[in-house]
């Protein structure tokens, strides 16, 4: 029958639909709208990432200059621990080597093991740096400077909500620079503080801020649970900007654009740089082919400091998980990282709808199975008409095997008999095919929902399911979800062609194996979905056949 077939036509779009968004994150062509090559002036003189230097360390943590010259200085650790952060600061530049995040795990069932977001080991190396630069050389610290500390070990004690990091950095010329980080209780925001005092001339320069890492290994990875790693940029004009490591390495971007952020994102977390609102920026990407390292950073425009006077040039690094409200009142466009594709249109309503519930219940599960029932009112009339009209296209069910009999071979025929009986009975052949057209991308919807929503990882629900956001591990909802499915067909007309029956007889045993890795939450929608449609169709179709 035409709803039959329109079901399995819209599995099948579904299943490209995953196909084609597993795609766009691996291999999508990216935007051409250029890297556009411009610099901004000090002193009329043109400054350019080039001014950026790209010095190393030794084992030893002593500096090596681009020249090849090593440096006296040596760096040393600063520990710095809040409620919700332990991270780990280099004297060199004041650059963040590691970030553990005290609230979230790397596995659910192993709360003990925190999740390292950053760190300096060869394995999944990604770090943070910032440094000022000026025409006047050695009048402003790098990345590479080393400054100068007050204590190794920074805590936030009971009762405390600020902690502030300074660094002391000094030329020997008269120009001083004293780098303040702040860290705030729960709070994934790093307040970066310059504060630069110039000697007996006039200091003009930026800042620069950049996040350097290497490819990611995954580990434990899930095929179903595969989203979008690397680069991206924002402003108002360009919006939204993906760049992958491969972009990195291809093609240096060159942005000049006003305000914005450059980040790192991955999988529920990312790390991004904020710079002060109401500049011109120059957002900047590198790769160093030597140590397979990808750097996306972004320098602000210049500022000019009367001699003897002190200046202020601040930033903000994010460094933590993607939650979705607090982003929003981070920097304009920062919770798009929370990245549901083309459906934020409806992916959105549906997070804000399973937060609403969640709020009530404390329990995501319990939210998506009352988001499901929500839904299903909104489309409760919808459904009844769809339903009425697989009802009747049963009760006539008969009727369509005698004329298969009596026209045998003779399609076109068959097919006008049929239109004059549906025309007749007041039939839409079409009409069961509303609720899953309305329904695919809801499903599809919170599909992304449940693998891009931070809150809801780990997110325990009852007996078996401790994970929401990975596969049941008994596959019981696969089970019940096959077994309902197999019920509607049972409550569906059968499809005349015999191929089509043999098909549709597949169809609950391959459903139930694909949805066996997906997401426990995503079955649950789809079981609850399923005895809701169940309930009301067999009421539905009841009553039409005894009338």
């Amino acid at each position: 029958m035409g709803n039959q077939r329109v079901l399995l036509y819209l599995t099948l779009f579904f299943i490209i639909y995953m196909i084609w968004a597993q795609w766009q994150i691996d291999y999508a062509p990216k935007s051409e709208s250029g890297t556009i090559s411009q610099s901004t002036q000090i002193n009329g003189k043109q400054i350019t990432t080039e001014d950026i230097p790209l010095a190393v360390t030794t084992d030893s943590g002593q500096i090596i200059s681009p020249a090849g010259k090593e440096v006296s200085a040596v760096s040393k650790h600063i520990r710095v621990v809040t409620d919700v952060l332990d991270v780990e600061i280099d004297t060199k530049g004041g650059d963040i080597l590691r970030v553990v995040l005290r609230d979230y795990s790397v596995k659910a069932d192993e709360p003990e093991e925190k999740l390292v977001l950053m760190t300096d080991a060869d394995i999944n190396y990604h770090i943070a740096q910032s440094g000022l630069v000026s025409v006047n050389k050695g009048t402003a610290p790098s990345h590479n400077a080393i400054y100068r500390s007050e204590q190794d070990v920074y805590r936030l004690a009971e009762g405390e909500d600020i902690i502030e990091v300074p660094l002391y950095w000094e030329n020997g010329n008269g120009v001083t620079v004293k780098k303040v980080l702040t860290f705030k209780r729960n709070n994934y925001v790093i307040d970066i503080n310059n504060y630069i005092t110039a000697g007996s001339q006039k200091w003009s320069g930026s800042d620069y801020m950049q996040l350097t890492r290497s490819l990611p290994v995954e580990i434990n990875g899930n095929a179903f649970i595969r989203t979008y790693t690397g680069g991206v940029v924002y402003n108002d004009e360009i919006k939204y900007e993906k760049y992958d490591f491969d972009d990195i390495a291809e093609t240096n971007l060159n942005y000049q654009l006003a305000d914005g952020w450059v980040a790192m994102i991955q999988h529920y977390f990312l790390a991004a740089w904020i710079p002060e609102r109401g500049k011109d920026n120059l957002y900047y990407s590198r790769y160093n082919r030597n140590k397979d390292h990808y750097t996306m950073g972004t320098r602000t425009s210049a500022i000019t400091i009367d001699a003897g006077q002190t200046g202020e040039i601040n930033s903000r690094l994010v460094v933590g998980p993607k939650l979705q409200y607090e982003l929003e009142e981070i920097a304009p466009g920062l919770d798009l990282t929370v990245d549901y594709g083309i459906l934020t249109i409806f992916a959105k309503p549906l997070f804000w709808l399973l937060n609403a519930f969640h709020e009530m219940f404390n329990n995501w599960g319990w939210a998506i199975i009352f988001l499901t029932i929500t839904v299903k009112a909104i489309f409760f009339k919808l459904s009844e008409m769809s339903y009425r009209s697989m009802a009747r296209m049963r009760k006539v069910a008969p009727r369509i095997q005698k004329m298969k009999e009596q026209f045998g071979d003779d399609r076109q025929a068959m097919s006008k008999a049929m239109m004059e009986m549906y025309k007749r009975e007041k039939i839409n052949p079409m009409g069961g095919c509303l609720p899953i057209v309305v329904q695919m991308p809801v499903f599809i919807s919170l599909y992304w929902v449940l693998l891009e929503s931070v809150e809801m990882r780990h997110a325990p629900f009852a007996l078996w399911i401790t994970n929401l956001t990975d596969k049941d591990p008994y596959f019981v909802l696969p089970v019940l979800m096959g077994i309902s499915m197999f019920i509607q067909q049972k409550l569906n007309p059968a499809p005349v062609d015999p191929i089509q029956q043999k098909v549709f007889q597949i169809m609950p045993f391959a459903f139930t194996i694909m949805f066996a890795f997906f997401p426990s939450g995503l079955v649950l929608y789809w079981v609850v979905n399923n005895i809701l449609s169940i309930t009301q169709q067999y009421f539905i179709t009841k009553r039409i056949e005894n009338s």
